[in-house]
């Protein structure tokens, strides 16, 4: 019988006496693919750490070995350089820095007062080849799309003579040929013997990369299954812990009059050619879900960002609310309007991650709590807080934790508490669920249902064409910065929205 490549046994992890991983165990063979499934916070990320020695030895219960070699790392680079190398979801690049320069980054060749440029510069070449990406080593970061960045993560591993690589949603920010292209890398490496643990929401890349499939709720093993054996929903089902008969809880619901109207919305950036949104107008009504769909590019977030009063290049646009004409030069106003955005990059523009989930929670509208002499009253705060961390389920140990340390999932609840508390009128949700587990997406839809039935008006930006066709009651289509179609949900088709989007003579208005 062969030895597996790697074996976990009974792996137990503790935070502050709460069981993070509770007997977990999972073993795979050189070139297989093991896909780790499982709800944000349900322990994925914290095994990949004990796995890549962000959790030192010591700091865990169980017993790792690689190639039959029992590892006790203390630091990363102790795992790499037995050939255990992780890429995050976050990507670990320096932006300013050449290809080259990431690739051999803390591995440069030839002595430190005199690098071999040239050396590194032909094995770049090599390296880059192997991932099929046509770029000089040169090339600065920067220049590169996300696409090709995770192209450039995987040359630095191979780099790093790994064997065992770990993907952390790798194609969350991808488009649908990048998504392809990067699959087919993964399965070039696994007929080079390089084994994968993969970690994915999209169960299709899922099914159709693994050979196995290990689920994970609540920090314990539910089951590790042959991903042929498995469907879709059989991997939700043991994810949530019950069946999600439909993964779109469509809820009939009133549709009012027009709250909204915007015409003639332009944005360009400084010394582009091209407006990223080219004269679109449109309307939304009093309790209704529009659905924005489009590729990458197509200038659907920068659309938003018009109305938000966020987009930092050049723009124009004319917004009546209610009738009413109303300017919005910045968030504040747009808040103060009531016009509230969960942005697309939750990281960047959505929380300030040292801050505590509570803070997060009423950083939009501070002036509400303030008493005499500029003093915050915490406790109504603090109630509110409460309030909505309990009515949006956000998981977390307590209110006065940072941010950072919660789940995708729960950061997005978080950021929606936020805009919820700003009682909007206008709910902006730019891809509201982009690398979040099933199991919290019901529960966004669920919430969204219930916010429209109160006549709030949701505008939904969307990558995933089944979540707009599957909850908006109507869809516009943007390509190249114009509206391209208006579609009402009923009889909508994937095909028929990518059709709108793609093809430069395809109108539908």
């Amino acid at each position: 019988m062969t030895t597996p490549l790697l074996r976990m046994n009974h792996i137990v992890k503790s935070f502050d006496g709460i069981r993070a991983l509770d007997d977990v165990s999972i073993s795979l063979e050189s070139g297989q693919v093991l896909s780790i499934c499982g709800e944000n916070g349900s322990g994925k990320s914290t095994l990949m750490k004990v796995l890549s020695g962000v959790w030192p030895h010591g700091s865990y219960e169980g017993d790792i070995f690689f190639e039959d070699t029992l590892i006790k790392a203390h630091k990363v680079k102790d795992t790499e350089q037995h050939g255990i190398v992780i890429i995050h979801q976050e990507l670990a690049l320096v932006k300013e820095m050449t290809v080259q320069e990431n690739l051999f980054l803390g591995n440069e060749l030839g002595p430190k007062y005199a690098l071999n440029d040239e050396a590194m510069y032909h094995k770049s070449l090599e390296l880059l080849k192997q991932v099929n990406l046509n770029i000089r080593p040169d090339t600065p970061i920067k220049e590169l799309g996300v696409g090709q960045q995770q192209l450039v993560e995987i040359a630095k591993a191979l780099n790093k003579n790994v064997k065992l690589l770990i993907l952390d949603e790798p194609t969350s920010s991808l488009t649908e040929a990048e998504i392809k292209f990067l699959l087919g890398i993964v399965k070039g490496l696994r007929k080079q013997g390089i084994a994968c643990i993969y970690i994915s929401h999209k169960l299709d890349e899922v099914l159709a990369l693994s050979d196995f499939v290990t689920v994970i709720r609540d920090g314990r093993q539910i089951a590790t299954k042959e991903a042929t054996h498995l469907t879709q929903n059989d991997i939700i089902a043991m994810m949530v812990g019950r069946e999600l008969e439909e993964l779109f809880p469509r809820e009939n619901h009133d549709i009012g009059e027009e709250i909204l109207k915007v015409s003639n919305a332009f944005a360009i950036q400084p010394g582009s050619s091209r407006p990223q949104v080219d004269n679109v107008s449109f309307n939304l009504h009093r309790g209704e879900i529009l659905g924005v769909a489009g590729l990458v590019g197509a200038g659907r977030t920068e659309l938003m960002q018009c109305l938000y009063g966020s987009y930092e290049g050049q723009s124009s646009i004319d917004i009546e609310l209610a009738g009413k004409k109303i300017t919005v030069p910045n968030a504040i106003s747009a808040i103060s309007n009531g016009i509230a955005m969960v942005p697309e990059d939750r990281k960047r523009h959505g929380i300030i991650p040292i801050m505590s989930v509570g803070k997060n929670i009423t950083l939009s509208v501070l002036k509400k709590y303030c008493a005499l002499w500029g003093q915050i009253d915490e406790l109504s705060e603090n109630e509110e807080i409460k309030e909505y961390i309990e009515k949006l389920r956000v998981k977390t140990a307590s209110p006065e934790l940072a941010i950072k340390s919660l789940s995708g999932g729960n950061q997005q609840k978080a950021i929606i508490a936020k805009c919820l508390l700003a009682k909007p009128k206008i709910l902006i949700l730019d891809e509201p669920t982009r690398g979040i587990d099933v199991g919290a997406k019901y529960e966004i839809y669920k919430l969204m249902y219930e916010l429209v039935k109160q006549g709030v008006s949701i505008i939904m930006v969307s990558s995933e064409l089944p979540e707009v066709i599957g909850i908006s009651d109507r869809v516009l289509v943007m390509h190249e910065g114009r509206l391209k179609g208006q579609f009402n949900y009923q009889g909508l088709t994937q095909e028929i929205i990518m059709n709108c989007a793609i093809k430069e003579d395809a109108v539908h208005v």
